[in-house]
């Protein structure tokens, strides 16, 4: 694997829609001060904002990374804690950033803007890595949050190596980490669209390209402009989770006949009137009658649409309820799953806890934990527990059955968010195998 992957092509349908990324990586590894940077230099900083910053520095350079930082403890600790999302546009696309932290701690932060992601920039601040060494050692918060990306599916992971202006020889040393990169990436079976150096603190090919005669791969921005934006696939089987169930006007089609529709996001697939649909839990069956959209009566509607269906027979549906192609999901009790624990609390066999999955909450329980990912080695070791961060292969078991599809084939009906019943934290992520 060369040390500069060339990014993929979007097509012009999907570089029309905004591509969504987040930045990632170990504290202090730039992540504020790059996306600074980028509203910086692409002039989506409002006048009152750049007054701000010029009068804070009083003279000095202008901390790009104030942009981001907005909590109050977030400048006084100097360090990232909660995500914060901006935006900004070039003559090419449109862009929504999600600034992730990079401490321990708050990794529970950045897997909430990767779950929504459609690319990952990983930071690499290369004044912190050992450059003598023959194989370079990354830094053990670069490894989880790529992990975490990948596991994820983030579509388009780019890895961005900072801070190369203050090495003396940025040539070699950027070899030098791409080499331990990619044999990270292929070990981890990561598919990395870029690997890019960078100067967030002074712009050098951040938007620009940088000349140099050790690097003649594209800006960061570039890279970033031609990544295709993810989006829920048409193909395959329909799944659509129910949000709400709105009911009509009074008798509207006869005495005593309410019709109700079934509102949500399609997950998968794409649906018409006529089509024959079934209801899962129950598995009764129903004909669709009328598609709407944004208060619009529609004959057809795909995934990433906001829909409601009106079927031609009232059936017991309720929020958390799926509508499905039948036969396309069996609901079960007990699967198996990758689980990323983000809880201080570890997570243990036969403890009980809420999960979430689409609009519905149930109980589970973790019944086996059969081994966790040694993020330095990527070796599976044998485990009793899941400490905080750690990434596990585990067995589960459900109070009620739930429709559920394999992560690798739908991030929504694969997903499931693990609550703690006692201190209602958010304590990890399960993906289905």
């Amino acid at each position: 694997m060369s040390a500069v992957l060339k990014p993929q092509a979007a097509d012009s349908d999907t570089q029309h829609r905004a591509l969504r990324f987040l930045t990632a990586g170990s504290v202090d590894d730039g992540k504020s001060t790059l996306i600074g940077r980028l509203l910086f230099d692409s002039r989506a900083i409002l006048a009152d904002q750049l007054d701000t910053l010029e009068r804070r520095a009083a003279g000095a350079p202008i901390d790009l990374s104030l942009l981001t930082d907005g909590l109050e403890a977030e400048r006084e600790q100097g360090i990232t804690i909660d995500v914060a999302y901006r935006y900004f546009a070039t003559k090419a696309r449109k862009f929504i950033i999600a600034d992730a932290p990079g401490h321990e701690q708050y990794t529970r932060n950045m897997v909430t803007a990767a779950a929504g992601s459609d690319a990952a920039v990983v930071l690499v601040d290369i004044t912190k890595l050992d450059l003598t060494q023959a194989e370079v050692q990354l830094l053990p918060q670069t490894r989880r949050h790529s992990l975490l990306a990948h596991l994820l599916r983030v579509p388009g992971i780019v890895f961005a190596v900072n801070k190369i202006d203050a090495v003396e020889q940025p040539g070699p040393a950027f070899e030098a980490v791409s080499r331990a990169l990619n044999a990270f990436a292929q070990a981890a079976g990561i598919e990395v669209q870029a690997i890019v150096p960078v100067s967030a603190l002074r712009g050098d090919n951040v938007t620009s390209p940088l000349e140099a005669d050790w690097y003649q791969g594209p800006s960061l921005l570039q890279v970033l402009e031609g990544l295709a934006a993810g989006e829920e696939s048409g193909e395959g089987s329909f799944l659509h989770p129910v949000q709400y169930v709105a009911k009509e006007g009074e008798a509207s089609q006869g005495v005593g006949h309410q019709p109700r529709t079934l509102w949500g996001r399609i997950a998968q697939g794409s649906v018409k009137v006529g089509d024959e649909l079934q209801i899962l839990p129950s598995g009764e069956k129903g004909i669709v009658a009328e598609l709407r959209r944004a208060g619009e009566t529609v004959a057809t509607g795909q995934a990433g649409e906001s829909v409601g269906l009106v079927l031609d027979r009232q059936l017991d549906v309720s929020r958390g309820d799926w509508v499905v192609t039948p036969g396309a999901a069996a609901p079960t009790q007990s699967f198996e799953a990758t689980l990323a624990w983000l809880d201080v609390e570890p997570a243990q066999p036969g403890r009980k806890y809420w999960v979430r999955h689409g609009n519905r909450w149930v109980q589970a329980r973790i019944t086996a934990i059969e081994h966790r990912v040694d993020i330095h080695t990527l070796q599976e070791r044998e485990a009793e527990a899941l400490q905080v961060n750690e990434i596990g292969h585990v067995r589960v078991e459900l109070q009620l059955p739930l429709p559920l599809t394999p992560y690798t084939l739908n991030r929504v009906g694969g997903a499931l968010i693990v609550v703690d019943p006692q201190s209602n934290r958010t304590s990890g992520a399960l993906l289905v195998r």
